[in-house]
């Protein structure tokens, strides 16, 4: 069994150009279960409820066109939201899915520092929800987890911008990526806490993580959902963490993004110890990876992605 993962960047209408690239991308995951990120939604002519309709054109003709399917959804108005939605493919049936956004982890109340009137107390909230699916595989569940976390980009701070990369004082800019960090901490946290509901129920559980953290495996985010034995000081709680399987990619090859000519990995794919046991192989598709940096500096969207995909095979 394969299960992948793909930040299929900005995926909107008009789909036709990209479909030369992503297409021939998704068919070589060959994957029994696929999560996406960054699918955006289109406008239904003369209505205002919003379809999956440039997916729809990607997929079709392809095995993914009849795959059971999971999305989040907007919590303003219930339908897809305008950008940035979740999906997760399955070729097993999905029995259960539900968004995750602030369900166990509130927004905190910050009092921002170098606002612009100042002493403005605003929530800072998750830019998005995670989506939390559990699958059927021939009478064996599993829990299929879709992130994708904040990126690394200050969050805007009242009175503060001048533009959308422009900021008034280097004061705001830092605040405004503190502010990220604790989207992307807090939401691993959210996670987490998931992961410990399921394996509440059942010690036993397969799980696997996918998705687009926007952060290294040193980093905190990635840290707080594995929850490794050398952080919490317990090797009783081994089984409860979490197994980050991009590990097994070689070192030279072991990377989802460039950036300014660094590779980085920042797409990931973990699993529960259970699922541990059925993992085989994993891979990462970055042979025509662009450097996003000099893309976003010529205004360039990629054809493709300027994130590689994952795949990992697991024995069912």
């Amino acid at each position: 069994m394969r299960i992948a993962t793909f930040n299929i960047e900005n995926l909107d209408a008009p789909i036709a150009p990209r479909a030369k690239v992503l297409r021939p991308a998704l068919e070589r995951l060959e994957a029994d279960v696929l999560c996406l990120q960054e699918v955006h939604s289109q406008k239904r002519p003369n209505t205002s409820e919003r379809t999956l309709a440039a997916l729809d054109e990607l997929l079709s003709g392809t095995p993914y066109a009849g795959y059971h399917r999971a999305s989040t959804i907007s919590e303003r108005h219930g339908g897809a939201a305008t950008t940035h939605n979740l999906v997760t493919l399955s070729r097993f049936a999905i029995t259960q899915t539900r968004q995750v956004h602030h369900d166990l982890v509130p927004p905190v109340d910050l009092a921002f520092v170098t606002a612009e009137p100042a002493g403005e107390k605003l929530p800072v909230q998750f830019d998005r929800p995670f989506l939390v699916s559990e699958i059927d595989v021939d009478g064996v569940s599993l829990h299929v987890i879709n992130a994708h976390f904040r990126a690394p980009l200050a969050s805007p701070v009242p009175g503060q911008k001048l533009g959308p990369f422009h900021w008034k004082t280097i004061g705001g800019w830092a605040e405004g990526y503190y502010v990220s960090s604790l989207k992307r901490t807090g939401q691993a946290l959210e996670l987490r806490l998931v992961v410990d509901e399921i394996l509440a129920r059942d010690d036993g559980a397969n799980i696997v993580v996918a998705g687009d953290f926007n952060a290294e495996e040193y980093e905190s985010a990635l840290r707080i959902i594995i929850g490794a034995p050398e952080n919490t000081g317990n090797t009783d709680l081994t089984h409860e963490a979490l197994v980050l399987l991009d590990r097994a990619i070689a070192s030279g090859r072991r990377f989802s993004v460039i950036h300014h000519g660094r590779p980085q990995m920042l797409d990931h794919m973990l699993a529960s110890y259970a699922l541990y046991g059925r993992f085989r192989s994993i891979s990462v598709h970055n042979e025509t990876l662009g450097d996003e940096a000099i893309g976003y500096a010529k205004g360039m969207e990629a054809a493709g992605s300027y994130h590689a995909p994952l795949v990992a095979t697991f024995a069912f």
